[in-house]
């Protein structure tokens, strides 16, 4: 299920989701290459998150294989900034373009309803949290944390809580292509649920390379930040020119 656009429009321009967008995209293009080899994998051992080098659970000087003839080398320096730097690199296109989509389609509308600069505060604050479940879930991870999907999540989550009843295009793949249009709140929930579903074998010590836990832990953040750092009079403005726009 992949959405395409919503009906839900906004008071104001949406100029962080804009700056968060084409950060991600000179990031992409400077310092990753464009997902060339080796600057893509130079790339996400610097300035990915390493779980168990940051918490000091993975010995200094371990090898860690990369792929085929690529690995890095524990360095037990451990990277705080790659905290907030992880957010904005993309492991391949499929990756950073899925992530910008995602945020281009939900993160106008929440912007819009905490102001600028509540916004800067809560996708970073949703990105650090859904860092923290992933860590949480595997403290011992010497394998890079990369992409905007944790904090995306916390976007996807607010914009839950906030338009549960938007409507929402979306693709969906059941042999045939077909698109149809959900309320917000089935399309989240059906994306929260997946990642439950395809989280649960990692407590068994197995599954893929899907930080998961950070899409759970970045959800839930933007559950619960929202009600924190909404602007009330702007959502209650939404709601009135929404209610107008009906009855039009």
């Amino acid at each position: 299920m992949f959405p395409l656009r919503d009906d839900n429009p906004t008071l104001d321009k949406s100029i962080i989701t804009s700056i968060i967008i084409t950060a991600n995209i000179i990031v992409w293009i400077v310092i990753q290459g464009l997902g060339s080899e080796p600057t893509l994998i130079r790339s996400i051992c610097t300035w990915g998150l390493i779980p168990g080098e940051l918490l000091g659970t993975v010995p200094k000087g371990t090898t860690v294989q990369l792929g085929t003839g690529m690995a890095y080398v524990i360095k037990g320096d451990p990277n705080w900034l790659s905290l907030i730097t992880h957010m904005f690199m993309h492991g391949g296109w499929f990756h950073i373009i899925g992530n910008l989509w995602f945020l281009s389609v939900f993160g106008d509308n929440v912007e819009d309803a905490m102001g600028r600069v509540r916004f800067i505060m809560f996708y970073l604050l949703c990105g650090l949290a859904a860092a923290g479940a992933q860590m949480i879930s595997n403290p011992s991870s010497a394998v890079p944390m990369v992409g905007a999907s944790g904090a995306i999540g916390g976007v996807m989550g607010a914009y839950a809580m906030l338009y549960p009843n938007a409507r929402v295009h979306v693709l969906i793949f059941f042999g045939i292509i077909t698109r149809i249009v959900l309320p917000a709140w089935i399309m989240l929930g059906y994306w929260f649920l997946l990642q439950i579903i395809g989280a649960i074998p990692s407590v068994a010590g197995s599954g893929g390379g899907v930080a998961l836990w950070a899409h759970i832990g970045g959800f839930i953040a933007g559950v619960v930040l929202i009600q924190i750092l909404q602007d009330r009079k702007k959502v209650a403005a939404h709601r009135t020119m929404m209610q107008r726009m009906r009855w039009r």
